[in-house]
């Protein structure tokens, strides 16, 4: 028979599967931060545009999909963080309807303010989306400042579960260093996948280079917020969960959590090799041009690894250093095992919807975008 803890745990994966393909279709926000970084010309800024154009609505979606699921399998953190974060969520949702109107009207006749101020937004959102993530991420392992009502948690008729006491509706997380490391890590890391992504979909050998050059500096970003942030990581202590739900402090939590979670281990490691060979490889071979499909899923499996090790054996995910007996896990957070099973059903689509998106994705980037292409089609 199918236990509530594994519902749970099942959900936790998908909820980490989900921030996995959301981290790596940020290519699309990564590519449009070199819109002008490596688009020299017209054409070469036409070109990006039109190939992160195409997925733009993918990474959107995906995001919805990932605060829905967080809604219906883990909804007092939805509550919390979504109502007492809003500030975060919202800068969020405008960079993504800049980006949304920039496309849609850029090319248009009458656009007053002309394509270069809508590639600005592209921009725009291209480093401030992936930064923004990343910091609300890294909250799941520094904390914020909320507390819970428990009693109300068992009483319909509770206008108020949970209480934000932060001043500043989750702006507070920028006053943490590690925050902004992670955050600022996702940025490096979207547009060294958005540099992989256009130099596979784009045919131009002066943008290709551009390109390359764009990836080296990008590369080095991330690796350097890489190792300050996996080195506070694995050595700072971390939020604990006894078997009687009691979170405690516990030294090097996270460290902890990967050498008892082999799997787990396993994953992340999996995910940098793949993730490092794919920019190796596109550096050192000039016409070597599939790095974002070593990248990409690299990418998918060391987020997975991070989501889990902030979840499973026996971890706070998110954390309230407010009040540290509120502090949301699995189990005091969740949805009632009828919903979790419910959805679990309904989730077993899953692969088909996957297999519906990889057949389009296909046919869409069956051919390299060319600026002889430009002349034939419709621009973004």
């Amino acid at each position: 028979m199918i236990t509530y803890e594994f519902l749970q745990q099942y959900w936790w994966f998908l909820i980490s599967l989900l921030g996995g393909l959301l981290v790596f279709l940020l290519f699309v926000q990564g590519g449009n931060a070199l819109i002008f970084l490596a688009g020299k010309t017209e054409n070469e800024r036409q070109l990006i545009v039109n190939s992160t154009g195409r997925k733009w609505e993918l990474t959107f979606t995906t995001l919805v999909t990932f605060g829905g699921a967080f809604f219906a399998s883990f909804p007092l953190f939805y509550s919390t963080s979504f109502g007492g974060a809003y500030w975060v969520w919202i800068l969020i949702l405008i960079t993504f309807v800049f980006q949304a109107v920039s496309y849609e009207f850029q090319s248009k006749a009458g656009n007053l303010l002309g394509k270069n101020a809508f590639r600005v937004f592209l921009t725009l959102n291209g480093c401030l989306a992936p930064l923004l993530i990343g910091t609300a991420v890294g909250t799941f392992f520094t904390g914020s400042p909320f507390v819970v009502n428990k009693n109300a948690v068992a009483d319909a008729g509770a206008p108020v579960i949970s209480k934000w006491v932060g001043e500043w509706g989750g702006l507070e997380a920028v006053a943490t260093p590690f925050n902004v490391e992670f955050g600022l890590m996702v940025m490096f890391l979207a547009i060294v996948l958005g540099a992989l992504y256009a130099i596979n979909n784009i045919e131009n050998q002066n943008l290709a280079k551009e390109l390359r050059h764009s990836l080296i500096y990008s590369f080095g970003g991330f690796l350097i917020m890489l190792v300050l942030v996996l080195t506070q990581l694995l050595f700072m202590a971390g939020f604990a969960v006894d078997a009687q739900g009691m979170v405690h402090m516990e030294s090097y939590k996270y460290l902890n959590n990967l050498l008892e979670m082999p799997v787990v281990l396993v994953m992340f490691l999996m995910g940098a090799v793949l993730l490092v060979a794919g920019v190796v490889l596109t550096f050192m071979k000039p016409k070597f041009k599939r790095g974002i499909w070593l990248s990409g899923p690299g990418t998918v499996l060391a987020v997975m690894a991070i989501f889990m090790l902030a979840g499973y054996n026996g971890t706070a995910y998110y954390p309230s250093h407010a009040d540290l007996q509120s502090s949301l896990t699995l189990q005091n957070s969740s949805s009632s095992k009828f919903t979790l099973t419910c959805m679990s059903i309904v989730s077993l689509i899953i692969p088909f919807v996957v297999a519906y998106i990889a057949y389009f994705w296909r046919k869409m980037d069956i051919r390299s975008i060319t600026t002889e292409e430009l002349k034939e089609t419709e621009t973004y």
